[in-house]
Order: C-alpha cells, then structure tokens, then sequence
C-alpha cells in the first residue's frame, strides 16, 4: 500500500516515519502526477496559508479534489484547516472535503500549545491517547453527515465524514499508530470495493 503525504510544507516528515513503522509505504506528494501512485493523502500540519500558496504553485488545489473523489484523505492540524467546508481566514482555500468550519488557531498562538488525553472511538473500539495541539484550529461547527470521533469538552478534535478523516490536533507526534492504521484500513476499503 501507498499512503502520500503532501510534503510541500510542515510536519510531513513525522507522518513518513509513522507509515514506515506501519509497513506502509510513504510517498512524498508534490505534483499532481505523484497522487497517481497513491491509495490515500495525508495533509500534514503547517502553516495553512503557506500551503494553500504552494498548493497553487504546484497546480495540486484541483489535482486533489478530483484524488478525494474517489481516495481517502486525513488532514492533520492545518491539514484540517484545507479539508473544511469553511474556514475564518479569506488567505486559506480549502478543499472543501468534510462539512465543518473552522477558526484558525481557535485554540490560541504557539505559547499556548498544550497536550491534553483524548478518548477516540474507531470502529466502535475505544482508546486512550495523548492529543498534541500546536497553534490547533477549532471546530466550530459541523455538519450533519460529520461523524465525531474524539471531543474535548464537547468540541470535537478528530472527525470523519465518508472516506475523510481530520484531526485538530497532531497523532504522528505520538508513539500512539492507532489513527494512522484507521485511516490505512480506509484506503484498503476503496482499493477492494
């Protein structure tokens, strides 16, 4: 299997060394032919507004709405912020792949990063796990077809919605490969279906 991971800008080398660890194979997106050899996208974090320049420069934007149509996709942190619906922030283009809005660093500026426990639900299988925030967007509204898999004090962090999912926070800082595999099994889905 072949998970890509946008490597234009931000944490998408932490993502490689998770796949790797997974037996998956890490493929370092660029260019739009590169989505080619890919079973899922990982949208790492960053800066969002940076990478919605790069994502034009490197005509990715269209390239990968039309690779979401039919593969997988998980956004982490500012990876969240280009999936939405919607974002506070008229420099962000999103992709517009899961039905949530989102207010950029709605948790505060980088001094008040912070770690916090989550309890996630996939599959209908709970877990403990240590949620990493760095500058991290806020949910501030969901749609009705948005699944919700982990909150924190009724706000969800990590969400769902078809064959997407998207995290405020940062799992590939973790020793904890659970949501990784998740998504995994995702793209093993689509590929078999």
């Amino acid at each position: 299997m072949n998970i890509g991971v946008l490597g234009l800008q931000g944490s998408y080398a932490k993502h490689f060394a998770m796949l790797s660890s997974l037996k998956i194979n890490p493929v370092n997106v660029r260019w739009p032919d590169e989505l080619g050899s890919c079973d899922g996208l990982i949208i790492p974090g960053g800066e969002s507004t940076t990478i919605t320049k790069l994502l034009k420069k490197n005509e990715l934007q269209d390239a990968l709405v039309q690779f979401a149509k039919e593969k997988p996709v998980f956004g982490t942190c500012a990876g969240m912020i280009l999936m939405a619906k919607s974002v506070e922030d008229s420099r962000v283009r999103t992709l517009n792949l899961i039905d949530i809005n989102v207010d950029r660093n709605g948790y505060g500026r980088q001094v008040d990063s912070f770690v916090n426990e989550l309890d996630i639900n996939l599959n209908g299988r709970s877990f403990s796990m240590r949620g990493v925030f760095i500058r991290a967007p806020r949910i501030i509204k969901t749609g009705d077809g948005v699944e919700i898999l982990a909150s924190i004090k009724n706000e969800p962090v990590l969400v769902r919605q078809g064959h997407h999912i998207a995290a405020s926070f940062h799992p590939e800082l973790t020793n904890e490969s659970r949501i990784h595999k998740y998504f995994s099994s995702l793209s093993t889905e689509l590929s078999i279906a």
